[in-house]
């Protein structure tokens, strides 16, 4: 009988142990398990009085396909189903899939209320340098089931509709508007600079890289960024960083050069992010050596993978990389 209840003990102790081990592990970063959960219909945030319904009570946008250089009219359903499968793999978590689809269908309502599309007639179009990725042809059940179970689900900050930044590797930490945007306003109170726990999976090329560019290339790339450093670059490196230890901005022949800016200038997919560790001029090229793979700021989409796998809901992934905000039905 002692034994018995000496086993029943230890058994209790060591269910206790892993209890314990569990909540640790949800509660290590403060802006996980607090925050995420889905907002009353109250707290919905307003949506743009441009939209046009559907009988099912869905939006329609007309969207410019750069590919097949037409117009279409879709419910926004349908078109975030084809920017969630140009975003994310389809193979990738459920939960993953879910917040990037979350974030998607409120990144077009922000810029349907804000921005006009560069394409006379379009809402929005599939331009990555507009908007978000769009690849149709690569929607299957899963990426079908991730909209369908976050049917009119959009982020909403104190009643509004935040910007819903994304990007594909923090690089382990993510970045602020202002320092990784150029963003002119000052930074939203709904985002902050966080570790990331960006997955091991990521292709090498995404978590550690080096691009290298000829020195007229980058001369011509700064003056395209709006600063005339001559023909060519004599000297080159990096200036101010941010918090994150991004570059805030290049010193180019001694004159100060947006490090966001020159990246777009030079091809944002070869110069992959402004994590810098290093910028070297030699023989007339210019080599800079990072880490990650965007602009750094809001849902680190490697991140988001990684949590997913780690038991995390889509509520929670955003609530990781997003301070003080919600998800709210809104139709």
């Amino acid at each position: 009988m002692k034994k018995w209840i000496a086993l029943m003990l230890a058994l209790i102790a060591a269910l206790s142990l892993m209890t314990g081990c569990r909540t640790k592990t949800l509660e290590t970063d403060e802006n996980t398990t607090t925050r995420g959960a889905l907002l009353s219909q109250a707290d919905a945030p307003a949506l743009p009085d441009t939209l046009d319904y559907g009988e099912d009570g869905v939006p329609t946008i007309i969207v410019y396909d750069v590919a097949e250089r037409d117009y279409k009219r879709l419910n926004i359903e349908d078109y975030v189903m084809g920017v969630l499968a140009g975003e994310m793999r389809n193979d990738w978590p459920m939960e993953a899939l879910k917040a990037q689809a979350i974030l998607a269908r409120t990144f077009v309502l922000k810029f349907i209320s804000e921005k006009q599309s560069k394409y006379d007639g379009a809402d929005i179009s599939t331009d990555i340098s507009e908007a978000q990725a769009y690849a149709p042809d690569q929607i299957n059940e899963r990426i079908e089931k991730a909209v369908s179970e976050t049917r009119g689900q959009v982020l909403s900050a104190g009643g509004e509709l935040p910007y819903a930044w994304f990007h594909a590797h923090s690089g382990g930490k993510t970045e602020l508007p202002v320092e990784g945007l150029d963003y002119d306003q000052e930074n939203p109170s709904y985002l902050r600079v966080v570790e990331s726990p960006d997955s091991d999976s990521a292709p090498t090329t995404v978590k550690n890289w080096s691009a290298t560019f000829t020195a007229n290339q980058v001369a011509r790339a700064a003056k395209e960024a709006g600063v005339d450093v001559g023909s060519t670059v004599t000297s080159i490196e990096a200036g101010k960083k941010s918090e994150s230890g991004r570059t805030i901005y290049f010193l180019i022949n001694g004159r100060q050069v947006s490090a966001p800016a020159l990246r777009l200038q030079l091809d944002s997919t070869v110069l992959k992010s402004t994590l810098i560790s290093s910028v070297e001029l030699k023989d007339g090229r210019v080599t800079f050596t990072g880490s990650g793979y965007g602009h750094g700021v809001g849902m680190s989409q490697w991140g988001a993978y990684a949590l997913a796998l780690d038991g995390r809901t889509a509520e929670e992934i955003i609530s990781w990389y997003f301070t003080g905000v919600g998800v709210a039905t809104v139709w």
